[in-house]
């Protein structure tokens, strides 16, 4: 695939919302498209969900220091990819349920952030490979999502007190790029940016363990048509074309 053919050539730079369950999950599922993404002029902002108060094997780190600490670290690795903006609304990890009360949370930021492209996670993607259960709330975070784009973003009746209260106005989002998709449609070469998002990962030191081994865990998955050798990376989506 060149360069004219790829997805994301848009012709003007695009305001992208990246909204996903925890602090760790845009560098993982998307971050070398993010970097591809300011490098190519566009503006790309966070919102995390949940506060990842949850993931830690140390008995010594309370919720709310876990809190603090992942909030750092993805501040941290979002300031390795170019991205300026992340917002956190602080749902505690693992209880995340798409329930109105987040689909209203979730719509009040897009209507205040007016993204042209959003990016979010499959609901449907109950297994990964033969080998993961995915996380409930990530599930829970696709599905809070794609009901906030449509038809509550759009629709200034829906929650009415956002547009009457806070003077929100509704709003259509263009495109949605579902990431770690049951079905993808698209890939994206991030070959030029692989080295970018292993920096951004490794922000995460309080998830991934030995940097060593998370570096040779993902090198090893290039393409089928490349090598370890001269490896091409690739990060996959289904994305939706909404008007």
């Amino acid at each position: 695939m060149n360069e004219v053919e790829t997805p994301d050539n848009w012709e003007d730079p695009q305001r992208i919302l990246v909204v996903l369950a925890h602090p760790d999950d845009p560098e993982f599922f998307c971050g070398g498209t993010v970097a591809r993404w300011i490098k190519a002029g566009h503006h790309v902002s966070y919102c995390l969900l949940t506060c990842g108060d949850k993931g830690t094997d140390n008995r010594d780190l309370t919720p709310d220091a876990l809190c603090d600490l992942r909030q750092n670290e993805q501040r941290a690795a979002a300031e390795v990819l170019g991205v300026q903006h992340v917002i956190f609304l602080d749902h505690p990890d693992g209880y995340l349920v798409p329930d109105l009360e987040l689909r209203k949370e979730i719509t009040r930021v897009i209507r205040q952030e007016l993204p042209d492209v959003i990016v979010t996670c499959d609901p449907t993607n109950l297994y990964i490979r033969d080998s993961y259960i995915n996380h409930p709330d990530h599930r829970a975070a696709g599905q809070a999502t794609l009901d906030a784009i449509f038809p509550a973003a759009r629709d200034h009746l829906n929650f009415i007190e956002l547009w009457r209260d806070e003077n929100l106005e509704p709003h259509i989002v263009r495109e949605v790029w579902i990431s770690l998709p049951l079905e993808a449609n698209i890939s994206i070469d991030i070959t030029d940016y692989f080295d970018l998002k292993l920096r951004a990962l490794n922000k995460h030191s309080s998830q991934i363990g030995d940097p060593a081994q998370l570096e040779e865990r993902l090198r090893v998955r290039h393409t089928p048509d490349s090598s370890l050798e001269s490896p091409r990376y690739e990060e996959h989506f289904r994305r939706l074309v909404l008007g």
